[in-house]
């Protein structure tokens, strides 16, 4: 059933000028993607909470049922807190060969309807459907028939948002999950976005959500009253992001098929830091980054460390094992590591700190490392 957001007509002109109607962007995002794959192929799983994750003390989630996550349960939660929240749940291991081919499947069925599809991960893509090869009339239709066909195909319900960019888009599929369609109308726009919350603002974590609300910023729509240049007072280049984003701007194209480079997450502090004490912030970053890599089914080899000094040099270092981490923690422990690599005195100062992943592996060499992914969860 399609939603659509409310709101006041020619709302978009208000603060930053029309949004742009050129482009119809739909996010698709798989329902619970890898747990449903299970409860669709084990008919004993269906309704019942299901975690899938490795077994072992350090193990962490892939992926959760609806049935679990009533209880809580997420992807990239431990095991071990997974269980205290849900005794009775059933822990499958992951099988990417299996979500691979799904993929494989709904991607085809993407194919038929354009050319321009943007994987972000196994179960979820942005498709460009402003021209739609079957000629249907609306972006709407179009994710309506999307949604039909990878139901009758492969058994599964996918959630979708139809928008007019990107931001908009990924946002809408997440508003009527499971197994749903939120359209958000380009003059709907600015109305939609007023009351969400900031942290529904992509690059907007908890640290940057905190700074916010310091300026009195809890929604959008109180971000959408401040000016350009107050945002990159307090937020520097992601300052003129935010501005944009409050006011339903996002030109981002749809990236086709560009392979998978690095993974990272980067903090700009509000007071600069020596490199001592870089470790909790580097924590955090290690753990967004974990969290990104398992939802794009790849984990990297090379661990990156990028930081930059009060005076604005930029350095960075690596390493590059075998194998890569096990969990949030050892990539943490690896980017730490790196600290002792920099060479500059203890007493400079750094504005910028980031951690990333390269050099990927496919998932399902975890089944071919016993030593790792057997003995280190």
């Amino acid at each position: 059933m399609e939603t659509v957001a409310p709101g006041r007509g020619g709302g978009q002109a208000r603060r930053g000028g029309p949004v742009s109607e050129a482009r119809k962007i739909v996010h698709v995002d798989m329902d619970a993607f890898y747990a449903s794959v299970e409860q669709r192929d084990n008919p004993e799983l269906r309704g019942k909470p299901v975690v899938v994750a490795w077994t072992g003390p350090r193990s962490v989630v892939c992926a959760a049922s609806y049935e679990a996550r009533r209880f809580g349960i997420h992807s990239a939660m431990s095991a071990a807190r997974a269980e205290r929240l849900c005794p009775h749940a059933i822990y499958v291991p992951p099988d990417f060969n299996r979500y691979r081919e799904v993929s494989r499947q709904v991607r085809q069925i993407f194919a038929r309807h354009t050319d321009l599809i943007e994987p972000l991960s196994l179960d979820e893509a942005y498709l460009d459907v402003t021209v739609n090869k079957y000629g249907l009339p609306s972006a709407t239709e179009v994710a309506q028939v999307i949604r039909h066909q990878i139901r009758e195909e492969t058994g599964l319900t996918a959630s979708a948002g139809v928008a007019p960019n990107k931001f908009l888009a990924k946002i809408a599929s997440d508003w009527n999950k499971p197994d749903g369609l939120f359209v958000v109308r380009p003059s709907k726009v600015l109305a939609f976005l007023e009351p969400l919350p900031v942290r529904k603002v992509p690059g907007v974590g908890k640290v940057t959500q905190a700074r916010l609300e310091q300026l009195g910023i809890h929604t959008v729509g109180d971000l959408a009253t401040h000016g350009v240049q107050e945002l990159e007072h307090y937020f520097g280049r992601y300052g003129r992001r935010l501005y944009e984003l409050a006011r339903g701007i996002d030109e981002r194209e749809v990236q086709t098929d560009a392979p998978l480079q690095q993974v990272s997450a980067e903090t700009t502090f509000e007071q600069d830091v020596r490199l001592g004490g870089l470790g909790e912030a580097i924590d955090r970053m290690a753990q967004k980054v974990w969290e990104q890599s398992l939802k794009k089914g790849a984990l990297g080899r090379t661990v990156v460390l990028k930081l930059k000094t009060d005076r604005f040099r930029i350095l960075t270092r690596s390493q590059t094992s075998p194998n890569p981490p096990g969990s949030a923690a050892e990539l943490a422990a690896v980017a730490r590591l790196l600290c002792e690599r920099v060479e500059l005195p203890p007493e400079t100062l750094y504005r910028l700190a980031g951690v990333g992943m390269s050099n990927f592996a496919d998932p399902a060499e975890r089944s071919r490392q016993p030593d790792l992914f057997g003995g280190a969860f």
